[in-house]
């Protein structure tokens, strides 16, 4: 089954299959405050449709709020699952008392997002009503029902994810139900999303406004001599940076190594290229030789590369630029930073071969972090000789415990805060002015 992105690549994937909606003068699209909002924005953009929200909440019940004993959206009946009230010998009193509670905030959000303007006429139009995904499907319902209440010509249901029984339900009540995944085991909905952050106040009103400032987000294709790298590239709105991750064979774009340092710096405000240094048929070959990963020359001339094709993207153009390397990727940054020290502002090496990049360690010119596992002794002695023939701004971080690959509790963690002091440190040095000299004091980050 198909794991989403985050819900703006949902978006975008469910506008492909509402296209027939496209160009079609009485479309509305309402997306579910909150989490069905940044589908929705998307879905709007792909019909070139009007966008607004449709403000529904769940009746929690007392003491699981989580569970919902029904939902009641603005303008619209309250929707009560009998199962849930029954099973649990909820009264009235406690569902109308959730209710008043629920309308309230119903009221103040209303307010919030569309700063006292009413919403759109749905009279005689067809409404698309979207949110992040089904479970129960209470929620939905409640915002069906109230639709219907203003006359719509049709009301259509779309959602990235929901329960098979669910969609059949729903069927029931809307005029079409469009569901791009409906797996036999349904679990929360943020089980089908690798990033499922809460979406906030401030986002929907951003998104409603036009003038959201999210992140950038692309699947790319980077030409590389005689051959195309995949690459996830991603920009904070705002990003003082732009990290390129470099590894060996082995590992990719989609380790949670990788994920977690990547997400890590993104928090922090840089953007990160995640990218595959081999193609899948080098990667197939690599699994019985074990050759490609030593090929320190080729990963670095691709390094090289796709730093050249990034830096030429307008999205991409004024950011200073960081390596972030492992393995024997990390050697392959050094080499690549050593041929770029002008372009180069700052690289970390997490568990890495620094001394396969050989004389090239001397004439890196970039503020260099080495970090290591404490228990990986081999490494760590590799990177201590690396690290004497360094001749720039340079330190090394022992992560106390951590084996190789930083499995133990907190140690990747502890790479990831590292790894952000540091590129916030050297790439805003990189971005305002001159490096500092090799030789001030360095930071000492022994541990």
């Amino acid at each position: 089954m198909r794991v989403f992105r985050d819900r703006y690549e949902a978006g975008r994937l469910l506008g492909d299959a509402l296209a027939a909606y496209a160009d079609t003068p009485d479309v509305v699209v309402l997306g579910l405050a909150r989490g069905g909002v940044p589908i929705a924005h998307e879905i709007a953009h792909r019909l070139r449709a009007p966008f607004d929200v449709c403000i529904v909440r769940k009746l929690g019940v007392p003491g699981q709020e989580e569970l919902a004993m029904g939902a009641v959206a603005a303008g619209g009946p309250v929707v009560v699952n009998g199962e849930i009230t029954e099973s649990l010998g909820i009264r009235e009193e406690v569902v109308e008392q959730a209710t008043r509670r629920e309308r309230s905030e119903i009221e103040r959000r209303e307010w919030l997002y569309r700063n006292g303007h009413h919403g759109p006429d749905l009279k005689d139009r067809t409404v698309i009503l979207v949110d992040d995904g089904l479970a129960t499907g209470a929620t939905m319902t409640a915002a069906v029902l109230a639709v219907q209440n203003q006359k719509p010509a049709r009301v259509v249901v779309a959602v990235p994810v929901a329960s098979a029984s669910t969609a059949d339900e729903l069927k029931q009540t809307a005029d079409e139900v469009i569901c791009l995944e409906m797996p036999d085991f349904f679990f929360a909905v943020g089980h089908w999303y690798s990033d499922f952050s809460p979406t906030t106040d401030d986002e929907v009103r951003e998104l409603l406004s036009g003038t959201s400032r999210r992140t950038m987000r692309q699947d790319i294709s980077i030409p590389v001599t005689g051959q195309v790298l995949k690459g996830d590239l991603v920009i904070p709105a705002g990003a003082n940076g732009l990290v390129l991750f470099a590894h060996g064979a082995g590992s990719g774009r989609h380790s949670p190594r990788n994920q977690l340092v990547a997400h890590a710096l993104r928090e922090a405000g840089l953007g990160t290229l995640l990218m595959d240094l081999l193609t899948d048929e080098e990667e197939l070959s690599e699994r019985s030789t074990g050759t490609l990963r030593f090929d320190i020359e080729l990963l670095a001339a691709r390094l090289m590369d796709a730093t050249e094709w990034v830096s030429e993207q307008q999205v991409a153009r004024d950011l200073p630029i960081g390596y972030f390397g492992a393995s024997t990727g990390a050697a392959a940054a050094l080499v690549a930073a050593a041929e770029r020290p002008e372009q180069i502002g700052a690289v970390v090496s997490r568990g890495g071969r620094p001394d396969l990049a050989g004389t090239e360690l001397s004439r890196v010119r970039a503020p260099t972090l080495l970090i290591v596992g404490g228990a990986d002794p081999l490494v760590l002695e590799l990177n201590r000789e690396a690290l004497r023939e360094l001749d720039a701004p340079k330190s090394l971080e022992v992560v106390a415990g951590a084996t190789h690959l930083f499995g133990e509790p907190g140690t990747l963690e502890r790479v990831a805060e590292l790894s952000c002091d540091w590129f916030e440190e050297h790439l805003r040095e990189a971005h305002s002015g001159p490096r500092r000299s090799k030789e001030q004091p360095l930071r000492s980050t022994h541990r």
